[in-house]
């Protein structure tokens, strides 16, 4: 029987978010890299509050193309329209995911609950082959996300494989570019290990108190961009969120225009031509 050998991955570096705002004046953490260095994935905000100010505008209709977003919600909501008729909210542990394609014009208006907002939105990079493909959108409910347990903590299952050293689950978002998987592990005072994580672009990103990934601690707040290695052991001390983003590199140049990912100037200047002209969704 052939033997794998066990490579814990370790932290490369540590990235953090800074305050911004987007949309109507929603205020967010962000993090970001339109140079490949975090390929296949582009972006990721954080939006949380319990100041309604902070957030209440929402983001009015807006245009996309050439990239994938999905939005998670820890707590609060947020309601999805789009041009093609989608019309869906989601709330606590659900996710909606946008496959923007060739274009897709869609909005997203916040819901609160009792602890305002927490949500996040990923972007994701489309290869140059799917820039200009069919727009689709899909939205999944929390109980329909398998859960992978570990020893005081546990793994959300949004898109992609997951294993541990016992039982392994697959998100059910399935058309992730890059073959990306993207999963919310929660630790209280336990460890959680997985394993079969050959991917070569692997980031953790704490959203709720300190991980330990060996012998280094990240905060709230901050992205680890992880070395290469197969397995992976998350741990803390109190109370901690994380959100694993696991993907292939697509090894494209990125051109990107504020809600616009291409691979050149020119296919840049053409989405803006066909969003001015209204044509950027036929």
């Amino acid at each position: 029987m052939k033997h794998t050998t066990q490579t814990d991955r370790q932290i490369k570096h540590i990235r953090s978010s800074h305050p911004s705002q987007d949309g109507d004046g929603v205020k967010i953490k962000r993090l970001h890299d339109f140079e490949g260095g975090l390929d296949p994935f582009l972006m990721l905000d954080e939006l949380g509050s319990d100041q309604p100010d902070d957030y209440i505008g929402g983001f009015p209709p807006h245009p996309h193309r050439g990239m994938q977003t999905l939005t998670y919600v820890i707590h609060g909501g947020l309601t999805h329209e789009d041009h093609l008729g989608h019309s869906s909210t989601i709330h606590a542990g659900d996710a909606q995911w946008m496959h923007t394609g060739r274009g897709m014009i869609h909005s997203e208006m916040p819901l609160t609950d009792s602890q305002g907002l927490h949500a996040f939105q990923l972007w994701i990079n489309l290869p140059a082959r799917d820039k200009l493909s069919t727009a689709t959108y899909r939205d999944i409910r929390a109980q329909d996300m398998p859960r992978l347990a570990g020893q005081g903590g546990h793994l959300v299952a949004l898109g992609g494989h997951w294993q541990s050293a016992t039982a392994s689950i697959d998100g059910p978002l399935d058309a992730l570019a890059g073959n990306a998987g993207v999963a919310d592990v929660r630790l209280d005072s336990g460890t959680l290990s997985l394993t079969q994580l050959d991917d070569e672009t692997m980031l953790v990103y704490v959203y709720l108190g300190t991980v330990q990934i060996g012998n280094q601690a990240v905060t709230a707040g901050h992205l680890a961009v992880l070395e290469a290695g197969n397995a992976l052991t998350l741990a803390a001390d109190g109370q901690a969120g994380a959100l694993l983003l696991r993907g292939t590199p697509h090894r494209e140049p990125i051109a990107h225009y504020g809600p616009f990912v291409m691979n050149s100037r020119s296919e840049l200047e053409a989405a803006m031509q066909a969003y001015r002209e209204g044509s950027l969704t036929e």
